[in-house]
């Protein structure tokens, strides 16, 4: 039996008949070090590092096992992006006993005082540090599971370049009376930093969002009931706005998730940018006219979600912006092949264009195939039930609109994985 002690962020461990007796004690240096009076005198001890060495040596003393049993230390809850995913795979569930302790996390808000049923968690230790930042930019209470290279300092800078207004709570060497210590600084407080090895959790805060309503299922919100919402639930000019069938198979070709970036370029009202923000994702909404900026301001605070909204024009003012998972085209004008162009060569899965003009579908098309993707795309004619005199209805023929999108190759299938589904390395 491999029986699997969290510790760190709670009450220290306490003596135990699986501890005591264990033949392998497996854990990182400062938990064999706390553990050192509870564990049996010639206990072979395995200090923990890249975790494939340590396997090995816990499947060889299994196989050569005498009646001992084999010890793992791990810190807070060992469930939660913990040790016990690596154990379950490698021996199987049966072969486990999980005592989990309290994860840092939990401890993190508790210290703060906030709740975190709502919150969204978010691991950058051994992954790449743009999931966490979009989930950052995206929820207002996440919090940050560490490692190297992704720590508060890289996770400030990335949050001080994009115009992320958060505060940033450091947790470090949480469950330590004398070392314990919680630092709230702003992104950019961050980034000037060395925090060292010691941090436990970065909690990324919206503190004027901090407290939500109650709550029935657990994580940062629900899909959206709804989408491809109708226009007059946008503030829009002159109907400029993507009408909402041609909406909800953009939103279908784009599929926005938690951890993307999505850019929508020439917003005009900015209702995609808003519809995917609504499905989770970081949305930048580009746009060239002043009161198009503000537009798109207000319809995302009508709707509750955080758009970065960018003023100017494109493609020029996209060479600041990080690179996207998915792109939406609204707008361009004599400009639209330059900006596909430029889209298409940074984007990481999809861009999608919404052409009025025939003549352009071509270059469209040919703009997207030079940059490696797959296109295809449909002519969007729809007729909507329109009131007569006499209580009776007749169809009133919408504009019609060539939807086209370019999908890079193996990332269908193959795509940036949910950030709650993301895996130790």
């Amino acid at each position: 039996m491999i029986t699997v002690f969290g510790t760190g962020t709670g009450a220290p461990l306490s003596p135990d008949p699986a501890l005591s007796s264990a033949g392998l004690v497996v854990g990182g240096r400062r938990h064999l070090d706390a553990a050192e009076a509870l564990l049996a005198a010639g206990a072979e001890r395995v200090v923990l590092g890249p975790l494939a060495p340590a396997l090995d040596s816990v499947e060889r003393y299994i196989e050569n096992e005498k009646g001992q049993g084999v010890a793992v230390l791990a810190s807070g809850d060992p469930g939660f992006f913990g040790i016990v995913r690596a154990l379950a795979e490698r021996f199987g569930p049966a072969a486990l006993d999980v005592r989990p302790g309290v994860s840092s996390v939990a401890t993190a808000f508790a210290r703060v005082a906030l709740p975190w049923d709502d919150a969204a968690v978010v691991s950058a230790h051994g992954r790449d540090l743009r999931t966490a930042v979009n989930v950052c930019r995206t929820y207002p209470k996440t919090a940050v599971l560490t490692g190297p290279g992704a720590g508060p300092a890289e996770l400030g800078a990335e949050l001080a370049h994009r115009g992320a207004d958060r505060v940033l709570v450091v947790a470090s060497r949480l469950g330590d009376p004398e070392h314990e210590s919680l630092e709230r600084v702003t992104p950019s407080e961050a980034a000037a930093r060395d925090w060292g090895d010691a941090v436990s959790v970065v909690l990324c805060l919206d503190e004027k969002r901090a407290l939500a309503p109650v709550r029935t299922l657990a994580g940062p919100g629900r899909p959206p009931a709804r989408w491809a919402l109708d226009e007059s639930e946008f503030a829009h000019r002159d109907s400029m706005i993507t009408k909402f069938e041609v909406r909800a198979l953009a939103l279908a070709r784009l599929g926005p998730r938690p951890g993307d970036l999505v850019w929508d370029v020439g917003a005009g009202s900015g209702s995609v940018a808003v519809e995917c923000a609504r499905f989770g994702a970081a949305a930048v909404a580009v746009e060239k006219t002043v009161d198009g900026v503000a537009r798109i301001r207000d319809n995302a605070a009508a709707h509750g979600v955080d758009v970065r909204v960018v003023h100017g024009a494109a493609p020029t003012v996209l060479s600041d912006l990080a690179d996207p998972d998915a792109v939406f085209i609204g707008g361009g004008g004599r400009e639209l092949t330059a900006i596909v162009t430029a889209c298409a060569r940074r984007t990481r899965r999809s861009v999608v264009v919404a052409v009025a003009a025939v003549d352009r579908v071509g270059a469209v098309r040919d703009a997207l195939g030079a940059a490696g993707f797959v296109s295809d795309g449909v002519l969007l004619q729809s007729s909507r039930l329109a009131p007569l005199p006499g209580d009776v209805s007749r169809l009133a023929a919408a504009n019609p609109v060539f939807l086209v999108w370019g999908v890079r190759p193996d990332t269908e299938s193959a795509t940036s994985v949910d950030f709650l589904e993301r895996r130790s390395s």
